[in-house]
C-alpha cells in the first residue's frame, strides 16, 4: 500500500527531526497506525517517535487524546476542530515536540452529505508554535486515500519542524 517514495520520505523526515533534536507523536484514525508504521520501519526511529495513538472510535479520541465529547457531537469526528484537538492532545500527553493527526473517511462507505469519501482532516502541532490544519479530499480507493493521507502527514510534520517555534504556522 505504501510505495517506496513514501518510505523514502519517512526516512528523510526522521533524519531531519533527529538533526533538529525534535521528537514526534502521531494520532491516527482513518490511517489506523500507518504513519507510525512507516516511521518505525526505519531503523533508529525510536530516537524520534515517542508515541503513536490509534483512536478509531470517538470514545478513544475522547479518552486517549482528550477530544471533548461536545466537539465530537457538534462537528463529527471528521472535522477541523477534532483534527486539531487530536494533534494537540497527542502533543500534550506524549511530551513530544511535534504531533500529527489524521481523521477522515477512507471509504468505500461512510460518506455523508458534505463529507465525501476521501475527505481527510490533518493537523500538525508544534510545542510553542501552534497547529497547522489541512482539509484534503483524496481520490481513489481506500488504499489510495490512506496512502495519500500518510504522505500529507509526513509533509506537514516536515513543515512544522522547519517552522519558527515562536511563530504560529501560516
Amino acid at each position: 500500500m505504501l510505495d517506496d517514495a513514501i518510505r523514502a520520505r519517512a526516512a528523510l523526515l526522521l533524519e531531519e527531526l533527529q538533526a533538529r533534536g525534535l521528537t514526534l507523536a502521531t494520532a491516527e484514525s482513518c490511517t489506523g497506525g500507518l504513519v507510525s508504521a512507516v516511521l518505525t520501519a526505519v531503523p533508529g526511529s525510536s530516537a524520534t517517535l515517542l508515541a503513536g495513538y490509534v483512536t478509531y472510535s470517538n470514545g478513544a479520541k475522547a479518552r486517549m487524546l482528550g477530544v471533548p465529547q461536545e466537539m465530537l457531537a457538534a462537528h463529527g469526528a471528521v472535522s477541523e476542530p477534532v483534527a486539531r484537538a487530536m494533534a494537540e492532545g497527542a502533543l500534550r500527553d506524549s511530551g513530544a515536540d511535534l504531533a500529527v493527526s489524521l481523521t477522515g473517511i477512507a471509504g468505500p462507505g461512510g460518506a455523508t452529505p458534505g463529507k465525501p469519501v476521501g475527505l481527510v482532516h490533518l493537523a500538525a502541532s508544534r510545542r510553542g508554535g501552534g497547529t497547522l490544519h489541512r482539509r484534503c479530499v483524496f481520490p481513489g480507493d481506500r488504499d489510495a486515500v490512506r496512502a495519500a493521507s500518510v504522505a500529507m502527514a509526513l509533509e506537514m510534520v516536515g513543515r512544522q519542524a522547519r517552522a519558527d517555534a515562536a511563530a504560529p504556522p501560516a
